[in-house]
Parts: structure tokens; C-alpha cells; sequence
């Protein structure tokens, strides 16, 4: 049976927010008709009405699922190092103990809204949660050593989760952890492994620290986005306006922003107004339950928008949802609202309408 859904605003990111829009949707959740009304809804029985927008599912380009047995273990405020030394020293568990946690983030997840994932992997223990979940997925396998002489079994690891992840009809990358975490041997197997049709997740100037380990960061992180389709570089936090816009120039860098885990560690704030300045290749995430409370790509578009307030919110939201998509290749049916995909609906109330923008007390009601 068809629905015949509407609501204050229709953010299809297909074009302009439409005023009491109808979106109609098959049984199988495809969007099968968009009608622009306007504003001049007539009243109908056979539409159903939500004083709210209407946004398509969010792209989570960036989590670990892995960690979420983490939430709550390492402070803030600590910076990146003593915090990815954290993560070292306390991640171990059982895989009972990480499934468990790890079941509930993905549950949660799509309850609140996520449709896709780019998911940084280092074991096989998610698989089987991947498998089974609403969520479609797109898993890193992450590679990292500094000593050379592991390169070979780091690399191995690697490529044994990329097989059994595509062995459970996962699609699955070898990616590097970042530029500063590998030794020149690994570094060289991986550009090996990556594909022109790949796509790639980096951990990119998160930090200062990141300048003082690693010299050329902007030039080699340009040298990788040669090899592969669409390189993500994730937090740019500390990243300059001429390094970005060099980047931004080779035209398939993404930037991903996770706001809530940079002010976990470092209490610094994604530089949104600056990059939105040289790209519109912006994209966000939420990264790990080790460095934020929650998973909720509605909370960290939210604070996207209250610190670049002069951004319109239909562009913040393209950011969680088209733009996300097609970074992570999944456009085809994913991140807009039009006939044929297949996105997810969310409802989001209250919303300030007047002046466009999430209320304090906003939240993601799932349509569909």
C-alpha cells in the first residue's frame, strides 16, 4: 500500500526545502513521487501530516563500532595522545562483552536515524552484527606499525579481515590509520592494496602533535588521494585553510568532522565555516563511544550549526546525508529523497521554523 507522507518542510537534498511538500512511498520504503505543493497543502485523508521536517536517513562516515564497550572509560579533555594511549591500554574484553555493547550501538544507530556507515574495523568480532543489521555498511579495515619489521603480519591481519568480511558479502577496504602510524614498509603494502575504484578513511590532522611526527602531511595525503576514487579524511581539526584548499583541488577529498569527539579530546572545535569556505565536500560522523556519550548524527549536526550559525541548516543537513552517501558510494540509493531510492524518512520535532534550526529539544522520529 503507497503512503502518502508530508510535514512542515521537505529537506529532499535534491534541491530547495519544499513547503508542505508529499513524498509517496511504495510498500518497500522506495520513493516512488515528490510533489511540490507550494505551501498550499490540501487536506486529505489519505496524507499523513507531521508538524516537523522531514529529512532522508543520516550517513554516519565515520564510527568504530568495536569500542563501544568504551563508552565512558577514558576522561576528557586529555588530548590525542594520552587518549589513543587509553584506548590501547583499556580496549581489551571479551568478544561477549564487545558483541553486547557493539549490538546495542548498531541498534541504536539506526533508531536514530543512521541508514549508512563507514566503520573502522581491527577485528572480525562486528561481522556477524554488520550482517544482520538495518544499517548498510562499509568497513575500513585499519592498518597500522611503526616497526618495520611487522609490516608483513600488520598487513596480513588486514587483508585476512578484508576476506572474511567480503566472505559474509560485506564490502570491506584496507585503510590506513593515518599518516603518522606507519612504518614506510607498511605504508608502501597499503598503497599497494588500494584501487582507483577504492574508497579510503584517514585519520588526518587531529592534533598538532600530527606536524611534529610527520613531516609533508598535506603533500602525502595529496599523494594518496591519486591511488583511490575518494579519500576521507576525518577530524581535520587542526588542518589550515591553504592545506585544505590544496585538497579540496584534487576533487575527491571528503572532509569528515566528528565535533563531539574533538571536544571529548581536546576540547577543540571542528573548523566547518573555514572548510565550507574552500569545499563543498563536507561530510560528518560520529567516531567511537571511547570519545563521545552517544552515536547520534543529529546531536553532531547540531553542533555543526551552532558553531558556524551563518551556515544554512538545508547545507548542514546535506552534510549528514547526500554528501555522506556519496563519499561513501552509496548515492545510488542513499542520501535524497527521490523516486527511486530507497533513503529512510526521519521526522525531525520541534524545529525552529522561523529561524530554521534544531531546537534544544529536537529529536529524529523514524518514518520509515
Amino acid at each position: 500500500m503507497m503512503r502518502r507522507i508530508s510535514a512542515q518542510y521537505l529537506f529532499t537534498m535534491a534541491g530547495s526545502p519544499l513547503k508542505r511538500g508529499v513524498i509517496t512511498m511504495t510498500e518497500n520504503g522506495t520513493v516512488a513521487d515528490i510533489e511540490d505543493t507550494g505551501g498550499d497543502l490540501v487536506e486529505s485523508a489519505g496524507t499523513e501530516f507531521y508538524n516537523g521536517i522531514i529529512i532522508p536517513g543520516l550517513i554516519n562516515c565515520h564510527s568504530h563500532l568495536e569500542l563501544s564497550h568504551m563508552r565512558g572509560l577514558i576522561p576528557p579533555g586529555r588530548g590525542l595522545n594520552e587518549f589513543v594511549n587509553a584506548v590501547r591500554d583499556t580496549r581489551a574484553a571479551s568478544p561477549e562483552t564487545v558483541n553486547e555493547a557493539a549490538r546495542h550501538a548498531d541498534s541504536k544507530m539506526y533508531e536514530e536515524g543512521v541508514e549508512a556507515c563507514g566503520d573502522i574495523s581491527n577485528n572480525s568480532l562486528t561481522i556477524s552484527i554488520k550482517r544482520n543489521s538495518s544499517i548498510r555498511y562499509l568497513t575500513f579495515a585499519e592498518v597500522f606499525g611503526l616497526d618495520p619489521s611487522l609490516a608483513v603480519t600488520r598487513m596480513g591481519e588486514a587483508m585476512k579481515l578484508v576476506r572474511e568480511m567480503q566472505a559474509a558479502q560485506l564490502p570491506a577496504q584496507v585503510t590506513p590509520h593515518s599518516l603518522y602510524s606507519l612504518s614506510e614498509p607498511l605504508s608502501e603494502m597499503v598503497s599497494e592494496q588500494i584501487s582507483t575504484g577504492s574508497v579510503i578513511s584517514l585519520h588526518f590532522l587531529e592534533s598538532d602533535d600530527e606536524r611534529k611526527r610527520t613531516s609533508r602531511l598535506a603533500e602525502r595525503a595529496l599523494e594518496l588521494s591519486r591511488l583511490t576514487s575518494h579519500l576521507l579524511l576525518v577530524h581535520n581539526t587542526v588542518i589550515t585553510r591553504d592545506e585544505a584548499a590544496a585538497l579540496a583541488a584534487t576533487g575527491n577529498t571528503w572532509f569528515c568532522l566528528c565535533p563531539s569527539s574533538n571536544l571529548h579530546i581536546s576540547g577543540l572545535m571542528s573548523p566547518a565555516a573555514m572548510l565550507r569556505e574552500v569545499t563543498d565536500r563536507i561530510v560528518a560522523g560520529t567516531d567511537s563511544l571511547a570519545s563521545s556519550g552517544h552515536l547520534s548524527m543529529l546531536t553532531e549536526l547540531r553542533l555543526l550549526h551552532e558553531a558556524a550559525p551563518g551556515i544554512p541548516f538545508d547545507e548542514i543537513v546535506r552534510w549528514g546525508t547526500i554528501n555522506g552517501a556519496r563519499a561513501l558510494k552509496m548515492d545510488d540509493t542513499l542520501g535524497s529523497i527521490e523516486p527511486g531510492k530507497r533513503p529512510g524518512l526521519l521526522l525531525v520535532e520541534p524545529f525552529d521554523f522561523e529561524g530554521m534550526r534544531l531546537l534544544p529539544g529536537s529529536r529524529i522520529r523514524r518514518l520509515l
